[in-house]
């Protein structure tokens, strides 16, 4: 057993409640400011944790987590003997009406998710929104997150993403969010349960497109960390017949890919079908979505040919 378990599992010492252990070396953590700090943890690899994270982690009053089994491990590798709490989306009311209160009598508290940064799909947005409305400071300690571990080593564009989270588990629920993501111009970052890759890529196929470029991240920092890249629907067709993977999964999906715009004929097929359907400015609007050509243009254009000026 290493000195970190030693310390950790002898329970809190007055003398070394806010030290932690670094390769068997302890060090002591300075005293924290009575706010709520949001501390950064590993996704897998223990070892990427930052120094600032751990001194916050040894210094704080009160560590509030998503499960107090998965937080010991860290702590214990690190010999921090801080008092945990229990923050999840089932006890967010009670327990984040005691955390606040706890920072308003003077105490030091710091959240921490069970993997990454805290606020990205689990329920700490709530209780930021709650130390905002009640005037406490609020003091990030970035660190891990999955979502920026797999886009950047993807191999898709990182200059401009947007993080959708978790996908609705239901078909029609998960066909229209990606309907309403389609035309982001940046790379889409989902996380995904392993065993829903067959239905999302399935859906992704159909909502945006079977040739944009993606890249499933799974098991990332770990021992069996792998990326798969292709297209949406060579990923659909991977794990449609492979099935599911085993561990945690990062979803990245390209920006849409260019649309040559109609010209000519084909264009003014479109606009007579859609000013046929529809009234004039709703038919350019439309058209102007289709093929991202100026509406105000497309708006004349509908105009002329109603006029036989075509």
């Amino acid at each position: 057993m290493s000195d970190a378990q030693v310390r950790a599992d002898a329970g809190p010492n007055p003398k070394d409640s806010r030290r932690y252990l670094i390769g068997g070396h302890s060090f002591s953590a300075p005293l924290l400011p009575a706010a709520l700090h949001l501390v950064a943890t590993p996704i897998g690899n223990l070892s990427d944790i930052t120094i600032r994270a751990l001194e916050v982690l040894a210094a704080a009053d009160i560590i509030a987590c998503e499960d107090t089994r998965t937080s010991r491990v860290l702590l214990q590798r690190y010999g921090i003997t801080g008092k945990l709490a229990a923050y999840h989306e089932h006890n967010a009311a009670s327990a984040g009406a005691k955390l606040i209160a706890a920072i308003a009598d003077g105490q030091s508290v710091a959240l921490i998710s069970d993997a990454g940064t805290p606020l990205l799909s689990d329920p700490g947005y709530r209780l930021v929104d709650e130390a905002v409305e009640a005037g406490i400071a609020i003091v990030p300690i970035p660190g891990p997150s999955a979502a920026l571990a797999a886009l950047t080593a993807s191999g898709l564009p990182t200059d401009a993403f947007f993080f959708a989270g978790f996908l609705p588990s239901k078909t029609k629920a998960r066909t229209d969010r990606l309907v309403e993501l389609k035309h982001i111009p940046g790379s889409l970052v989902f996380y995904e349960s392993p065993r829903r890759l067959p239905e999302s890529f399935a859906a992704m196929t159909e909502a945006l497109g079977g040739d944009r470029p993606a890249c499933v991240g799974r098991e990332l920092t770990k021992t069996f960390e792998e990326f798969r890249r292709g297209t949406v629907s060579e990923l659909a067709d991977h794990y449609a017949g492979a099935g599911a993977p085993k561990g945690e999964c990062v979803i990245c999906v390209g920006p849409p890919l260019p649309v040559t715009a109609p010209e000519g004929e084909v264009l003014d097929t479109l606009l007579r079908d859609l000013s046929g359907e529809l009234p004039a400015g709703k038919a350019a609007a439309e058209a102007a979505r289709q093929t991202g050509l100026a509406k105000s243009d497309l708006y004349k254009r509908i105009v002329e040919l109603k006029a036989g000026n075509g």
